[in-house]
């Protein structure tokens, strides 16, 4: 396991890759956009074949999976996704069952599992995300035996304070960058009052995927997920600095992107083409 000194020398090295000069992101970046799965959970019980081709159609080349598919047998799911023309590179799965599920994300042929969340019976206090952390550092370790990656996705609630120290801190400080890989959500990074440009200057060599919705202008922040922190809007159509976070993808070579939008005010497809149409003329500018 490396040291503490070891990784905090990985981190300058990442940060100084970002002072290099920008470069333009539509000729550099080859970076496939996919869709996390959850978006269209409206659709998937109705016509899941349908929905992965009308995903492909907009001209998605992913997709993450989300904890109710999975009551199709892996090698199924795997099948209806590659039939459609799509990859599975990532897949969630819930912090009550993780372990149990990584066998799923092997047949599934994912690269990567992702912890969905940490429970609210564990993110309520320091010593709960510490706990955590001992647990994703054991998945992590647990994942890497079976050729796997293990990442963990975040909410607002990580970034609630503890006498000075948010959980998303003792995360990142208390697990093996060996074995615990982030995936920032960029909405709710913004949405508990961070920046995640920040954010990804500091921890992208740490960055497993991203996680791209917007959010609404004018909108309080929050370090929980209730109602009143669902500001959700389509990439582009909201107050998130896209041409930054692209860029620093780019730079640090994230290996995938999923649009997700938990609530749409629009059909969940609708949204689906506006965000992707909006990306491509970030990636291009």
């Amino acid at each position: 396991m490396p040291t503490r000194r070891e990784f905090v020398a990985g981190a300058a090295a990442g940060v100084a890759a970002c002072a290099l000069a920008p470069r333009a992101i539509g000729k550099k970046m080859d970076r496939p956009v996919g869709v996390q799965l959850y978006t269209v959970r409206s659709l998937v019980d109705k016509d899941f074949p349908g929905t992965l081709a009308a995903i492909r159609k907009i001209g998605y080349r992913t997709v993450e999976t989300y904890v109710a598919e999975y009551k199709m047998a892996a090698k199924d799911l795997r099948q209806a996704i590659l039939d459609a023309g799509l990859i599975v590179p990532s897949a969630h799965f819930g912090y009550n069952d993780f372990g149990a599920r990584l066998d799923y994300a092997k047949e599934l042929g994912a690269e990567c599992a992702v912890c969905s969340s940490v429970p609210e019976s564990v993110g309520n206090s320091a010593d709960g995300f510490k706990r955590a952390a001992d647990q994703y550092n054991a998945w992590g370790e647990q994942a890497q035996k079976m050729g796997l990656k293990f990442g963990f996705h975040d909410h607002d609630t990580e970034f609630k304070q503890f006498d000075g120290v948010t959980g998303f801190d003792i995360l990142m400080q208390s697990t093996d960058p060996q074995l615990v890989q982030w995936q920032m959500d960029c909405y709710w990074v913004t949405q508990a009052g961070r920046d995640p440009v920040e954010l990804f200057k500091k921890y992208g060599a740490r960055m497993q995927s991203l996680h791209l919705k917007d959010r609404k202008p004018n909108a309080p922040t929050s370090t929980d997920t209730g109602p009143g922190s669902q500001h959700f809007a389509e990439v582009g159509m909201g107050t998130l600095d896209w041409p930054s976070i692209l860029r620093l993808a780019e730079q640090f070579r994230v290996p995938n992107m999923y649009v997700e939008q938990d609530v749409t005010e629009r059909p969940p497809l609708e949204s689906l083409q506006i965000s992707y149409t909006n990306i491509e003329k970030f990636l291009k500018a």
